[in-house]
Parts: C-alpha cells; sequence; structure tokens
C-alpha cells in the first residue's frame, strides 16, 4: 500500500512539472529546498481556490472585513505574540554528521505516534527505542529551534535593527483591530480576513508542496462576546468544512475532523480542532480552528501600551474580546485537491489520466479546438467560438496542436472540464459544435446560440 502510495505521488509530482502547475524553486541552479515555483496552471487553480475562500469568508458575509498587511513587522510584535520565545521546532543533531533533523518526523517514520508527546518523552523513547539518525547514527538530545528567519532593517545590523519574516498572517490583523474598529465601527461579533505569505524555517521541508519554508496562508480572526465562543467555533468549523466539500468538491470520506490535544496546542490556544485529509503520505493536517481566547490583544495591549478594548454601546461594557481563528494553506489545500482529483483510467500506453476538478476551480475551464489546423475556414470559426466563450468565461484556451485525441489527452490532464470542437458539420448554419465532457467522455452537439447557457449550468452547478 505505503508503495502504490509513493507511486501516485511521484505521479502528481511528475504531472505537476509537464503540465506547467509547479516547477522546483532555482531550478536551473539545483534548487533551493522547500521552495516550489507555480506555473500557469499552478497560478490559475490557486487563484481559483483563492477566490472561493474569499467569496465564502468575506464577500458573501456583512461582518467580515479584508486586510493586507505588511510582511516584515517591528520586532516587538513577535515578542508580545510570543512568538520569539516558543515559536520552535524539536531538533535533533546527528552526533557525527552534524545533520539536523526533526525529532517528531523520526519517531513518525519509526511508527510511533508522537502526537501527545513532550520533547522529554520523545527523548526517552529514542534512547529506549535506539532510533538513530538517517545514517545510522547516534543523535543527540532535542533541542528547540526557532523557526522565524531573522532579517535587519536599514544600514545598521545591531539588536535595534531586527525583523522576522512573519511566521503567520495573524499578527498582522491583531495590530490593525483598532484600525478597523476606528475606522468602520464593526459591532461584535465580526471579523478580519486577510490571505498572505508566512515564512517558516523548516528544519526538513517534505512531501512536495506540504512543507515548505514559503508558503501563504488564509486566516480570519473572527472577534467575539467571551461566552459565546463555542457557538461561534461550531459554526466556523461547519463552514470551513462546507468549503472542503461544497465548494472544493474534496471527498468527504477522505476528510477527519481531530481535536487537538493540550500538549500539541499553540501557545495561544485554549481549544483547538484539526481538519485532516487523506493525502497519499498519509493522513496529515489540512486546515486548522483555534480558539485563541483573548490572548493576542492582551499581549499586544500590554507591550504597546495602546488601548486595544471593544466598547460594547448597548451593555455600555468596555471589554477586550475573545477570538476564533479558521486558518488555511493554501499550498496544502493545493495539493489536496490535485491529489483528489487525480484519476488514472486503462492500462499501458492506453492509459488515460485527467484531474476530475469540480468545474468551477478547473485552471482551464474549457478548451476550442478547430478539427483541422490546415483547414483555414474551421480555424476562423473555432477562433471566432474562441472569442466568445473567452468574453463570458475568461479561462478558455484554445488549441490546434496535434490531433484531436492528443488534444483531448493534453486537457484531460490539465483538468479542462469541457472541449469544444468546430468541425465541418459547424460551418453549415445552426448545425452547432461538438462539447465533450472530460469525466465521461461522452460528446454531445450543442448550438453557438445555447453554448454559453449550456457551459455555464454544466460549470456553475451547485
Amino acid at each position: 500500500m505505503a508503495e502504490k502510495e509513493d507511486n501516485l505521488m511521484e505521479k502528481i509530482v511528475s504531472l505537476c512539472k509537464r503540465r506547467g502547475f509547479v516547477f522546483p524553486g532555482s531550478e536551473i541552479y539545483g534548487g533551493l529546498s522547500g521552495t516550489w515555483d507555480y506555473g500557469p496552471y499552478g497560478v490559475a487553480l490557486k487563484k481559483n481556490i483563492e477566490n472561493s475562500w474569499w467569496k465564502r469568508f468575506v464577500l458573501d458575509r456583512e461582518d467580515v472585513y479584508g486586510v493586507d498587511a505588511a510582511i516584515l513587522m517591528n520586532q516587538e510584535v513577535w515578542k508580545a505574540s510570543g512568538h520569539v520565545a516558543t515559536f520552535a521546532d524539536p531538533l535533533l543533531e546527528d552526533v557525527k554528521t552534524k545533520k539536523r533533523y526533526r525529532a517528531d518526523h523520526l519517531l513518525e517514520t519509526a511508527g510511533f505516534d508522537v502526537r501527545e508527546l513532550t520533547d522529554l518523552e520523545m527523548d526517552e523513547l529514542i534512547k529506549e527505542k535506539h532510533i538513530t539518525s538517517p545514517d545510522g547514527n547516534v543523535l543527540g538530545p532535542i533541542v528547540r529551534f526557532n523557526m522565524m528567519f531573522k532579517t535587519h532593517i536599514g544600514a545598521a545590523e545591531d539588536d535595534s535593527a531586527i525583523s522576522y519574516l512573519r511566521p503567520e498572517t495573524a499578527q498582522g490583523i491583531f495590530v490593525n483591530f483598532k484600525n478597523i474598529l476606528d475606522t468602520f465601527h464593526p459591532k461584535l461579533p465580526f471579523g478580519i480576513a486577510q490571505i498572505g505569505k508566512a515564512f517558516r524555517n523548516e528544519i526538513a521541508p517534505r512531501d512536495f508542496i506540504f512543507r515548505v519554508r514559503e508558503l501563504e496562508q488564509m486566516e480570519v480572526e473572527f472577534f467575539v462576546k467571551s461566552d459565546t465562543w463555542k457557538s461561534h467555533f461550531d459554526a466556523l468549523l461547519n463552514q470551513q468544512l462546507e468549503f472542503l466539500t461544497h465548494d472544493l468538491g474534496l471527498s468527504p470520506s477522505k476528510i477527519h475532523i481531530v481535536d487537538v490535544p493540550a500538549a500539541d496546542r499553540a501557545h495561544y490556544s485554549k481549544h483547538s480542532v484539526d481538519t485532516e485529509f487523506d493525502f497519499p503520505f498519509g493522513q496529515k493536517e489540512l486546515l486548522g480552528l483555534a480558539y485563541r481566547t483573548d490572548y493576542d490583544l492582551n499581549a499586544h495591549t500590554k507591550a504597546s501600551k495602546v488601548d486595544l478594548t471593544y466598547f460594547d454601546e448597548e451593555n455600555k461594557e468596555r471589554f477586550i474580546p475573545h477570538v476564533i481563528e479558521p486558518t488555511f494553506g493554501l499550498g496544502r489545500l493545493f495539493l489536496a485537491v490535485i491529489a483528489d482529483s487525480y484519476r488514472e483510467e486503462g492500462e499501458g500506453e492506453e492509459t488515460r489520466v485527467y484531474l476530475k476538478f469540480k468545474p468551477s476551480i478547473a485552471p482551464v475551464k474549457i478548451a476550442v479546438f478547430p478539427l483541422l489546423k490546415n483547414k483555414p475556414e474551421l480555424v476562423a470559426k473555432a477562433r471566432e467560438v474562441y472569442t466568445l466563450l473567452k468574453k463570458e468565461f475568461g479561462t478558455v484556451m484554445f488549441d490546434d496542436n496535434g490531433n484531436i485525441g492528443k488534444r483531448y489527452r493534453r486537457q484531460d490532464e490539465i483538468g479542462t472540464p469541457f472541449c469544444v470542437t468546430v468541425d465541418f458539420d459547424t460551418l453549415e448554419q445552426g448545425t452547432g459544435v461538438t462539447v465533450r465532457n472530460r469525466d465521461t467522455g461522452a460528446q454531445e452537439r450543442v448550438t453557438e446560440g445555447e453554448l454559453v447557457t449550456y457551459l455555464k449550468a454544466k460549470i456553475f452547478v451547485d
């Protein structure tokens, strides 16, 4: 089973590069571990996931406000938030080669469940079971390794010039809490949302784009009264699940809700639930939902000496709200969508590979072909149909390269849900075009006058 899953990951990585979804970062210079570049189709798929998220969690609501905070922030932000002191992973060093590894990853690879173990307990387990490094050498004791990338602002390189590439987007929301209050005067409950880059100096990036050093997060900090947190928590958890299954079309059977034990929760969390997904390399975290209490706003109030309280006009009360945080890693969502969509039919050279994306998030919605590229009248008519569909759907591709079978295979691997072919019959008024369905291979004749309506119903059906 493990071999089959490894083989599937190899196929997914190969397809992503071959078809322009994801490329290794800095590839012509030998690459850079933990970094990946998104190609044209990867950018399109990623943007569709982003837009679906923004629509559900911001545009379709009246109580969520969007921000886009700076990546670089005053170092005092990260001291106040606790990241300078606590944002760390358990690090082990091979005493011979000096190579470094994450203790929890080595133990998981050896078949142990370490989700509830402390560093001391992991240390003892490594000694008891004689766990060695991948090179077969003795490992040193666990130490904590801070994952933030440190840099300096301006020409000076003393302590006063230190800054960090943000490890999460949440703090940019918290430091703008007062700005949103003063500018928009929202009433509780309300949220502030952000999509942006975050950076983590992972000891051992792995599993393609699952664990990386540069990532994109989509987060909401939802501010509530302390006695109402549980109902809002449950509602946001349901929204997360609807986003995964309805908006992205992920298989419900591959989605698992896991309560995070106290030992594994972040320092700011009083209650956390992870949504895990069956990736080809195992059941792993896809989304997070945390009850952060009033930890962050309290911490920033004390450190900045700025009043971050909320005044309730109805009850004439002033207090610091509590926070529920649904957080999404865009790269992990991207990988889940690709893995869940991957299909193979047939055997040997006759194998058909296709990506069964939900049509509304496919990077290319429609491909338009002339039956033959050397017939000017077919090409001209196909261009006319392409222009019509391009105006309506945007992500439409014109393809006349190779025979029709090869074009179908190419579009299948891209995940294009519908291919429209202009043939000699199309040139006869009213006979229409052929529309091929990616999933079934079935073809249907549709008149030009009905084509846009037909495709809209197929692509954007709930």
